[in-house]
């Protein structure tokens, strides 16, 4: 990231930035930011190679085709509809080799590589207004993508699938396909690392793990562990137990990761990125675009996949104490047993409040808000002076009593709140003496005497 941030043990950081610690107790102008946000690299066959997508909920409904190549309703754009059911904005990233090929013919190149451009064809016919004029029209499949009337090839212009080649002779054809296009080789780790190479100065609520492959999904555990504890940037990643017996969340024992423990089935086979995890995508937005002040226990799954849930009651609680996301029938209906994350060993530090997933929701507005405003309002602007300081305050106290008014925090005294001068004149410490966060009822103990 490019300012400091994490977590602090003595006041003793070199970068200017934001370090906040979220602790257990021991047993004895500013506003909160919009939610779902979803970073996630996809199988994509069409699109630019090697860059961070930004994709919006709206751009995937009205510009799917241009940016996918695809309409939303198509096959391969399945993860994608999962996704978009809770997502809001999505930052992508393409699965794709190094070695994939753009696939091209006598007039024109497709403007990506990959198997999508050889669908691409060129028709061009003489114009039935103009003398010497030419209709050139780019085909995707049936569908005709853009149509250019010219007098000469050198007045043709790139469109969003193809650039036409230099030096061609405009000549009428009923359909000029593209070949040659190729996806490359297997996808290799080095990929997915350069994606959360790029996405780390990305600000998300949820990173999405699409495999079942366990190097990477330890890859992406580690990535995000790294991340919150080092850095500062507060998310969650999302990942699928796969067949070693669900080991995995045991082995993360961190409030960062999600694990999922359902497989899905009622898919196409042979569609890159579907599989037995592709519950991934929908769980991956969901748990970003859940509010501070909610749960998604008992969220009811509304995708279009088939997920399995064969759990006995007595696997589901065993589930439970092994931090497993599990999904689980209530009478055909499927929903989320309970929203919790991969901590399994409590701490003085990280107590049991933390294996909730609500819990860390709120740390996370917390932080991320209160570090958004110092980085943006404060940093080499504001003096840190007494007036200074009591600003500061101000604002902090007002973010914690946003949350308290939409019942994310309750009890919430501004008297529990400090901001003093640190160890050199740069440094402020913003101490909370004590937070009452607010979970969503999830049991109901109740005792009724009969007369």
């Amino acid at each position: 990231m490019a300012l400091g941030g994490g977590t602090w043990t003595s006041q003793n950081k070199i970068l200017p930035g934001s370090y906040i610690n979220f602790v257990s107790t021991a047993k004895a102008s500013a506003s909160l930011s919009m939610r779902g946000i979803v970073a996630m690299p996809l199988f994509l066959g069409w699109g630019p190679v090697g860059e961070i997508i930004t994709v919006t909920a709206e751009d995937f409904q009205k510009n799917c085709l241009k940016i996918f190549g695809y309409f939303p309703e198509a096959d391969e754009m399945l993860p994608l509809r999962e996704l978009f059911r809770n997502t809001r904005i999505l930052y992508t990233y393409r699965l794709t080799a190094s070695t994939a090929a753009k696939a091209e013919c006598t007039f024109a190149t497709a403007k990506y590589p990959g198997t999508r451009g050889n669908s691409l064809k060129i028709v061009i016919a003489a114009n039935v207004d103009a003398e010497d004029a030419w209709d050139v029209s780019t085909y995707l499949g049936s569908v005709c993508v853009d149509k250019q009337s010219v007098w000469d090839a050198g007045q043709l212009a790139t469109n969003d699938f193809v650039n036409f080649k230099e030096g061609i002779t405009l000549a009428a054809t009923a359909g000029t396909a593209l070949t040659g296009g190729t996806d490359g080789a297997a996808i290799t780790g080095a990929v997915y690392q350069d994606f959360l190479d790029k996405i780390e100065s990305y600000r998300f609520n949820t990173l999405g793990c699409p495999t079942d492959d366990a190097t990477t999904t330890a890859l992406f555990a580690a990535f995000t562990k790294r991340l919150r504890d080092d850095s500062g940037a507060k998310f969650q990643a999302v990942i699928f137990l796969n067949s070693t017996g669900g080991t995995e969340a045991l082995t993360v024992n961190h409030e960062g990761v999600i694990a999922i423990a359902n497989k899905v089935t009622g898919y196409k086979e042979n569609i890159p990125g579907i599989g037995d995890y592709a519950l991934i995508y929908w769980t991956t937005g969901a748990a970003a675009s859940c509010e501070v002040n909610r749960s998604n226990t008992n969220k009811k799954y509304d995708g279009e996949l088939e997920v399995l849930a064969p759990f006995t009651q007595i696997e589901l609680e065993a589930g439970v104490r092994q931090a497993w996301f599990i999904f689980y029938n209530d009478n055909g209906v499927v929903r989320i047993l309970e929203d919790i994350n991969t901590l399994f060993t409590t701490t003085e530090v990280k107590g049991e409040a933390f294996k909730s997933n609500q819990t860390v929701r709120i740390c996370d507005q917390i932080a991320n808000d209160i570090a958004a405003l110092f980085n943006d309002r404060y940093l080499g602007i504001v003096p840190n002076d007494a007036a200074g300081r009591i600003s500061l305050w101000n604002d902090v106290c007002k973010i914690l009593q946003d949350l308290e008014n939409i019942r994310a925090i309750e009890n919430f005294d501004t008297e529990l709140v400090t901001v003093e001068p640190g160890e050199n004149k740069k440094a402020v410490v913003v101490n909370v003496a004590a937070l009452n966060i607010v979970n969503a009822m999830s049991q109901l103990y109740m005792s009724i005497v009969i007369e």
